[in-house]
């Protein structure tokens, strides 16, 4: 009788230990199975941050848009009008300003601006070989010079002229090349379309406005 109890006692020890081996080898795989889903969880976070940095990156770095010259503040040194003639002749300084929003050097050719009164020229200034660093401003400081020699013909200048306003028109396009990341290259042109109005009487620039 006392062996078949320890026998009953060892079959119970036994089916716990297996018992127990079993918990543990399902507790093991329920871990790996754990760890699989948040390695994944992991890549899957990597794979959408990568592309959201690749489409931000693609949407403001790699975006390239056309720079802007414009004229910065004009000082008239000297002025002379007469609406009988009709004529006028003016110097002034100002200075040109090329600004380069792009995340990369602008390098562009030399240009011209051309001021013109009613679309007919009436002086020019040139623009040197130059660049403008990434997001940021070139500077040149220019004298301009201008007068109504080429006007015989015109016959709204001695009116505008006994008005006390004159208004002209300045236009220019300076072509080149804005790099990024030191290997690409696109091609842009920087364009300036303004119209000026100059108080003959204080001789100073009453507006300037561009499109």
């Amino acid at each position: 009788m006392a062996e078949k109890i320890k026998q009953a006692v060892a079959s119970v020890k036994g089916y716990t230990r297996k018992d127990e081996e079993s918990a543990t080898l399902q507790t093991d795989a329920e871990l790996k199975r754990q760890k699989r889903i948040k390695l994944f969880t992991y890549i899957g976070i990597f794979i959408v941050i990568q592309i959201i940095v690749m489409t931000v990156f693609g949407l403001t770095v790699m975006k390239v848009k056309a720079p802007k010259v414009r004229l910065g503040e004009i000082s008239i040194t000297n002025l002379n009008a007469a609406a009988s003639t009709p004529s006028f002749d003016t110097t002034f300084n100002t200075q040109i300003r090329v600004k380069n929003t792009n995340w990369g050097p602008y390098k562009f050719d030399a240009g011209t601006i051309t001021f013109m009164y009613q679309g007919v020229p009436v002086g020019t200034v040139s623009v040197p070989k130059s660049k403008a660093g990434m997001r940021s401003t070139k500077k040149i400081n220019v004298e301009v010079s201008l007068n109504s020699d080429a006007l015989t013909g015109s016959s709204t200048l001695g009116s505008e002229l006994s008005s006390g306003v004159v208004t002209l028109t300045n236009q220019a396009k300076l072509t080149g090349k804005v790099e990024l990341m030191l290997i690409m290259k696109k091609k842009k042109s920087a364009t300036m379309d303004c119209t000026m109005a100059i108080d003959l009487s204080t001789k100073t620039v009453q507006s300037l406005q561009c499109k």
